[in-house]
């Protein structure tokens, strides 16, 4: 990409093509940004934060962020070695005794690394909670992890520990009690003083909302043929913080984007919160996974590593409670973007209406594919 009128050109068109798609799939409110040479090139606001209220998205909107805040608890790990408080290659329950009552017919849980709870390798099931019907009765997400703890006793492993990749929610749990255990620190306490502040994210937090921010944060919503709901407003996510508890206006994010990218001129400034090198071990291969249309991709260390258009990207996405997100991001030329939407929008047909978010997730794969193309050049 080239800076000046064909930049803003390509842009214009970009976000032409966006707010068209957006539109198209009833998303209520979103915000897209684009960073590029350690700075917020361009951003868009789409659409609404509250739909009752009509209160319409804006820069300052704050969205949940959901998985992608497993960069942030893997960038706390890789921390934590650094310090020497830990090695990747420790059997997780060196720290965490109690994952010895998990049933591993595999072996003994030894197997089991905090590298391999890192790259989902680790043979954790995918969900927290072992219910997903979403019936009344059912939680939202442990609140406490003696409550997942209880559990253990009844959680077998699904495969012999790195053999193969599996999306795990509780594995990353694991990681942010190993943090506590480590640090004697709340994880949220933990991250916002080694990485959040560091970094100048100052409007960024966890779970529930600072008074001063609740009128910038988004509500979330459920689209189906039979019509909108509206999602658990300033929810809790409990145990599973480590996992999806990140919320964050784009502009704060976008300082996150530009940490990860690099800039030799702030170099000194971001080892301070992960040395270069720690950082881009995290995006060596660990092992083969597939995205959500079947494609092969690769698992890092908490990030997902992906070659699309030519381009070799650092990507992770989030869906949790109606809201969506994804940031891809190319480092050899300094550039990313990155998305939330505030609406998982499902199928059309009353009779086999469904807010599952099949069409925000193809709208975004859209998205992706438009902006890899035109704008990563």
């Amino acid at each position: 990409m080239v800076e000046g009128g064909r930049s803003d050109a390509a842009w214009r068109e970009a976000e032409a093509f966006y707010r068209a798609a957006l539109e198209r799939n009833h998303v209520v409110g979103s915000s897209l940004a684009l960073v590029r040479g350690g700075r917020l090139a361009h951003q868009a606001a789409y659409g609404l934060a509250d739909s009752e209220a009509r209160a319409a998205v804006t820069p300052d909107t704050i969205f949940h962020w959901a998985s992608i805040t497993k960069t942030f608890t893997g960038i706390a790990i890789l921390q934590l070695r650094d310090r020497g408080l830990l090695a990747l290659d420790d059997p997780a329950v060196k720290y965490l005794p109690e994952l010895r009552q998990v049933r591993n017919p595999f072996g003994d849980m030894d197997q089991v690394t905090v590298r391999h709870l890192l790259s989902h390798s680790a043979g954790f099931r995918a969900p927290t909670w072992p219910w997903s019907e979403g019936r009344d009765w059912e939680p939202f997400e442990p609140e406490h992890y003696e409550q997942l703890q209880a559990m253990l006793p009844y959680t077998e492993l699904l495969f012999a520990p790195g053999s193969r990749f599996s999306y795990s929610n509780p594995g990353i749990v694991f990681l942010g009690r190993i943090i506590e255990v480590l640090t004697n620190e709340d994880y949220e306490v933990h991250v916002d003083k080694n990485i959040l502040k560091p970094l100048g994210m100052h409007r960024s937090f966890f779970d529930r909302t600072p008074p001063h921010l609740l009128r910038h944060r988004s509500h979330s919503y459920f689209y189906d043929g039979r019509g909108l709901r509206e999602g658990r407003f300033d929810f809790d996510t409990g145990v599973t913080v480590s996992n999806g508890g990140m919320n964050a206006p784009l502009p704060d994010m976008a300082l996150y984007l530009a940490f990860l990218l690099g800039d030799p001129a702030r170099q000194a400034e971001y080892d301070l919160v992960l040395r270069r090198p720690s950082l881009e071990e995290m995006w060596r291969p660990v092992v083969a996974a597939i995205d959500d249309a079947g494609a092969p991709v690769e698992m890092g260390l908490c990030f997902f590593l992906e070659r699309r258009f030519g381009l070799d990207l650092v990507a992770h996405s989030g869906t949790q409670n109606g809201f969506l997100s994804h940031f891809f991001a190319h480092v050899p030329s300094r550039t990313a973007y990155i998305v939330a939407y505030n609406t998982q929008a499902g199928g059309e047909d009353p009779k086999e209406a469904t807010p599952d978010g099949s069409n925000t997730r193809r709208l975004d794969l859209e998205l992706r594919d438009y902006l890899l193309s035109n704008l990563f050049k």
